[in-house]
C-alpha cells in the first residue's frame, strides 16, 4: 500500500511567513524559502527554522529543490493601484525568476498572489504566454481568481488576484467559508470585535530590547504577539482630532479648526483618511503604515489611537504562534505585505484536493 505524504512546497518572497503559515496549517510540507529583506528573512527564520530559508534576491537561488508546489507574490510596487504603474519596474520582471524557480523544481501546481489590477496587467499577459509552446511555463494552465480574505475567516475585506498553474488539470478557486451577514450557508465574515476586543486598550509605546544575529547582522526580536502591542506617541492636535471622529467616520466629521489646510480645500475624495473602524465589521485592508491614521481607516473603534502592530497582525489572520523580527517600522511593513494564513490555508485545501486525485508525495 502506497502512504499519502504531505504535499513539498517551497515560498518565493516568502516576507514574514503568511503563506506559509496557511499552507503548513492546510498541511503541506516546508522545503524551501526565499526573502531579500534581512528583518523579514529574520521573522520567517523565527518561525519556522533558518534552514528552510535562504537569504538573499531569487535570482540567486539556483539550488532549487524538488516541490509539489511553488508559491510566492512578487513585488508589486510597479503596478500597484496605490502608486504609479510602470510597466518598465524591474520589480515587475521578477515573476521570470519566479517561472525560472517553477520550471526547476518540476512542481505540479504554483501559486502567484498579488494586486488585484494584477490579472489585467501587461505581466499576467506575459505569464499566460509562458505557458504557450516554447514559453518557460509550456504545459501549466493558467487560471486567476480575485479573492476576499474576508470569505476565508480574515477579518478585513481585502480582495487579491490569485494566479494558479497547473499541470494535474484545473484547481479552482476556494469555495468560501464565510460570507456578509445573511449570506445562506455559511457563517457570517468575523469582525474586528472577533479578533482584536481582547487586547489592552493601553498598549506599549516600545519593542523590548531584545536582538538577534541574522546572517552576519543584527536584528531587533524575535518579539512575541503581546510584545507588538505598541502604539505611537501623538501630538494634543491628533488626539483632538481623534476624539471628533465617530466610529465608522473619517476626517469629513472634524470641525474646521481641526482640518489641515489641505482638507478644507479638499472636500471629497479620500473617504478613510482619518477614519476610524468598528467593532461590528470586518477592517479595510491592512496596509504597509497602518499605524497612520493620515493615510486610511486604521483608527481603533474605540481608544484615540491607530491599531498597534499586534492588532494589526491579529486582523491579517495570524496568531499568538508568529514572532516578529525588526523594528516597528519594518514588522509594520512585513505585516501589510504578509498573505493572510487564513487565506493561504483555503487555497492549500483546495490544492490538495486535486492533488490527491492523481498521486501519492514521495520524500521525507
Amino acid at each position: 500500500m502506497t502512504t499519502r505524504r504531505a504535499p513539498r512546497f517551497i515560498d518565493l518572497f516568502a516576507g514574514c511567513g503568511g503563506i506559509t503559515r496557511g499552507l503548513l496549517d492546510a498541511g503541506f510540507r516546508l522545503v524551501g524559502a526565499v526573502e531579500n529583506d534581512r528583518a523579514a528573512a529574520a521573522t520567517f527564520a523565527a518561525n519556522f527554522g533558518e534552514r528552510h530559508v535562504t537569504f538573499g534576491p531569487v535570482e540567486r537561488y539556483v539550488e532549487v529543490p524538488e516541490a509539489d508546489v511553488v508559491v510566492g507574490g512578487p513585488p508589486c510596487q510597479g503596478f500597484s493601484g496605490l502608486g504609479k504603474r510602470d510597466s518598465g519596474d524591474p520589480r515587475n520582471r521578477l515573476w521570470r525568476d519566479y517561472a525560472r524557480v517553477v520550471r526547476a523544481t518540476g512542481c505540479m501546481v504554483f501559486v502567484l498572489e498579488n494586486v488585484d489590477r494584477f490579472l489585467k496587467s501587461e505581466q499576467m499577459s506575459a505569464l499566460v504566454r509562458a505557458t504557450r509552446r516554447g514559453g518557460i511555463l509550456e504545459g501549466y494552465e493558467i487560471e486567476g481568481h480575485l479573492l476576499n480574505a474576508a470569505d476565508y475567516g480574515t477579518a478585513q475585506r481585502r480582495v487579491r488576484a490569485v494566479v494558479i498553474g497547473s499541470r494535474v488539470g484545473p484547481i479552482g478557486a476556494p469555495r468560501p467559508t464565510r460570507g456578509r451577514e445573511g449570506a445562506p450557508g455559511s457563517p457570517t465574515w468575523l469582525t474586528l470585535a472577533d479578533v482584536i476586543q481582547g487586547l489592552d486598550p493601553e498598549p506599549h509605546l516600545l519593542l523590548p530590547e531584545i536582538s538577534s544575529p541574522a546572517w552576519g547582522a543584527s536584528v531587533d526580536g524575535p518579539f512575541k504577539l503581546g510584545q507588538i502591542h505598541v502604539a505611537r506617541t501623538y501630538s494634543d492636535t491628533s488626539l483632538a482630532r481623534f476624539k471628533a471622529i465617530p466610529p465608522g467616520g473619517n476626517r469629513f466629521d472634524l470641525p474646521d479648526e481641526l482640518k489641515a489646510e489641505c482638507w478644507r480645500r479638499h472636500t471629497s475624495g479620500a473617504c478613510d483618511v482619518m477614519g476610524r473602524l468598528r467593532w461590528d465589521r470586518p477592517s479595510v485592508t491592512i496596509r504597509t503604515e497602518f499605524f497612520k491614521p493620515e493615510k486610511g481607516r486604521y483608527l481603533h473603534p474605540d481608544a484615540h489611537r491607530a491599531i498597534t502592530h499586534a492588532e494589526a497582525a491579529l486582523v491579517q489572520g495570524f496568531d499568538d504562534r508568529h514572532q516578529w523580527c525588526g523594528s516597528k517600522t519594518q514588522i509594520a511593513r512585513q505585516i501589510g505585505n504578509a498573505v493572510p494564513p487564513p487565506l493561504a490555508t483555503a487555497i492549500g485545501r483546495q490544492i490538495r484536493r486535486v492533488l490527491a486525485r492523481g498521486r501519492s508525495f514521495g520524500g521525507r
